[in-house]
């Protein structure tokens, strides 16, 4: 954990590694944005990715400082398609209410954290803080599941008709708790982590809902195949990528 965080961070969000990565992102793909946004208490890593042409957006991990995370979105002239959730602790879905709520975007969460969602002021009272409006789940974030950003009919300006399309692929990742997942995003060689894999550390297990077998299972499973290159942008802390976890991960050694 990095030094000089509090005792209160740390007895929630693993250990992340050094720094925070902030604000724009450089995007692979021509056209779209990304922004991340350390929020909240623990400053969980909220992503907002927007389509340059189409101005639609999808935002990952709306935990709070939703004011913040508007103000991205009026920058970029961007409206909010989807909402999604990565796991149901307080500080990733703190503030989803109040982002629907301004967005009429839907709410994208796997259905094994409803429980945790449902005792969201149990959580906030761990951490001494208010308790936080909650919204209705409109959607299972689930393996399998697609969602997309951009133009599917090609540009008719330019004659192009490949669609430019980003597609964010939802991958069940248990073991933080029950209903994490991550999003990999192959266009933009990106992936989502939620609070599964840091910067040279996992996370917690010892939470409701955690296994510390489950989430090594699923880091070897669906994260370690990826490519080597792949930018990792975990819940809290500075980004990596796959290869370099596997090269110094300690908690990844023995997989």
């Amino acid at each position: 954990m990095p030094l000089g965080q509090s005792r209160r961070a740390q007895e929630w969000q693993g250990a992340p590694g050094n720094g925070v990565s902030q604000g724009h992102t450089p995007s692979i793909q021509s056209g779209m944005i990304h922004e991340i946004l350390p929020v909240g208490m623990l400053q969980c890593n909220c992503s907002i990715f927007g389509d340059e042409k189409t101005h639609e957006a999808i935002v990952i991990d709306p935990g709070d400082n939703i004011d913040a995370v508007l103000a991205v979105l009026q920058k970029h002239s961007l409206k909010v398609k989807t909402i999604v959730i990565t796991h149901a602790h307080i500080d990733h879905i703190g503030g989803a209410a109040k982002l629907k709520a301004a967005t009429g975007a839907p709410v994208l969460m796997n259905a094994k954290d409803q429980e945790l969602y449902d005792h969201l002021d149990v959580q906030a009272s761990w951490l001494g803080m208010e308790n936080p409006t909650k919204t209705s789940i409109d959607a299972e974030a689930r393996e399998g599941v697609t969602l997309t950003l951009g133009d599917k009919t090609g540009d008719a300006a330019t004659g192009d008709a490949k669609p430019g399309v980003t597609e964010f692929h939802i991958l069940e990742t248990p073991g933080h708790t029950q209903g994490s997942v991550s999003v990999w995003i192959p266009s933009e060689n990106k992936l989502l982590a939620g609070d599964t894999l840091f910067r040279d550390s996992i996370g917690r297990t010892d939470l409701p809902g955690g296994d510390g077998r489950q989430i090594l299972r699923s880091i070897k499973k669906q994260l370690l195949p990826l490519p080597e290159d792949v930018i990792v942008i975990p819940g809290h802390g500075a980004n990596t990528t796959i290869g370099r976890e596997k090269d110094r991960n300690p908690f990844l050694q023995n997989l």
